[in-house]
């Protein structure tokens, strides 16, 4: 005599109740029973061959309040849950770390950026544990990088991606695989994931020490202005509009329009007169129960004035101070536009399809001068 055991599911859904679009990474688990997974891009989870009885599910994520809820699952049935969670305060108490598999990424959340000063998307990097960042040349331009003892440059060793969409450009005249995130505003970064360690092919070439994605937003849950000075002539001013409001998220979708502008003369004798300007736009909406669409389109653009390589003994001769520079000339203009399409969609078996179509276009220019006027004593050895 055969014996057919009658099993059932739980099919959840997790909601940001302040947009009402789907959280993905939410963590999910059934109390005392060992099952855990996290939501999908959907903000979908599912347990399956489940005895029929009633089950504690336990929701956490960082920056939102966590929930308990209860279950019941009947024989040969599939429970349907929807969950909205709330943002919350996040209080420091007993930290428990259990995990059924070591993770294949680590995660820089949202309230991680919101508890560093942070004045370009580029700083963020500072945040992955032990990698390092260094500007040289002005504001405008990238980063020179440190990670797991390569000098990365400016991007050579590590593979770096806005939204799915590549930051590296695969042939540049300041090197191989330059990386210039300062088209993101970090006051829209939802979160970046992030993973070091030996080459991993389906990163890419660059994925040599490394790799890190950011996550833009795809809502946002107010308008919002903000208006920053400092030291130096320091001055930045962002905005965030809501574009379709609470009719948007009764439909399951959001757009918005954000943009940014920052100007420094920061603390070298030659004021550096940096300018940068971004403009950022993102639709998100679901065309169907298990399908949504992403539009994103960027522009940005910077220029700006650096203090080079000095000699030490222009500095012992008094010839020029600490801060000062030879070829006051010296400096950039860069920008970059992007449009970004994505379209993702959950199969019944809870197997993700992405398509991705993206479109980038880059301008560098930089002046520079490392020998002064060693070649031409006139007119002095800048190159472009």
């Amino acid at each position: 005599m055969a014996l057919h055991a009658h099993l059932g599911n739980i099919a959840g859904t997790v909601y940001d109740k302040a947009t009402n679009l789907p959280l993905r990474d939410v963590n999910v688990q059934i109390t005392r029973l060992g099952k855990a997974t996290r939501t999908n891009e959907l903000g979908q989870y599912r347990f399956d061959e489940l005895v029929a009885a009633p089950y504690k599910i336990e929701l956490s994520y960082v920056g939102f309040k966590a929930q308990v809820i209860e279950v019941m699952v009947q024989d040969d049935q599939t429970t349907s849950v929807k969950t909205l969670m709330t943002n919350a305060a996040v209080e420091l108490s007993e930290v428990v770390v259990s995990s059924q598999r070591p993770h294949d990424q680590q995660l820089i959340s949202s309230l991680d950026i919101k508890l560093r000063p942070i004045v370009n998307s580029q700083e963020i990097l500072r945040i992955v544990p032990g990698l390092f960042i260094g500007q040289h040349a002005g504001g405008g331009k990238a980063e020179q990088i440190f990670l797991r003892g390569f000098d990365i440059d400016h991007g050579t060793d590590i593979q770096l991606t806005v939204d799915g969409m590549p930051v590296n450009m695969v042939s540049h005249a300041h090197g191989q695989g330059y990386a210039d995130l300062h088209f993101v505003i970090p006051e829209l970064v939802q979160g970046v994931d992030f993973k070091k360690g030996p080459y991993n092919a389906e990163k890419g070439n660059f994925m040599t020490a490394g790799w890190a994605n950011f996550r833009t937003r795809n809502a946002l849950d107010r308008s919002f202005v903000k208006l920053e000075g400092g030291q130096y002539d320091t001055f930045r001013a962002v905005a965030g509009l809501d574009l379709l409001g609470q009719r948007g998220r009764d439909k399951n979708q959001s757009a918005y329009l954000a943009p940014e502008y920052s100007f420094t003369n920061s603390y070298f004798d030659n004021p550096q007169n940096f300018n940068r300007l971004n403009i950022l736009g993102k639709y998100h909406g679901h065309l169907g129960s298990h399908t949504n669409l992403t539009l994103t389109g960027s522009t940005f653009w910077s220029k700006w004035n650096h203090s080079g390589q000095i000699p030490d003994r222009a500095i012992e001769s008094r010839l020029i101070g600490f801060f000062g520079s030879i070829d006051p000339s010296e400096g950039g203009e860069t920008s970059r536009t992007n449009v970004n399409l994505q379209l993702v969609t959950v199969m019944p078996r809870n197997h993700v399809i992405k398509n991705q179509l993206f479109y980038s276009n880059y301008n560098f220019e930089l002046y520079s001068n490392f020998t002064f006027f060693l070649e031409d004593s006139l007119n002095g050895d800048q190159i472009r």
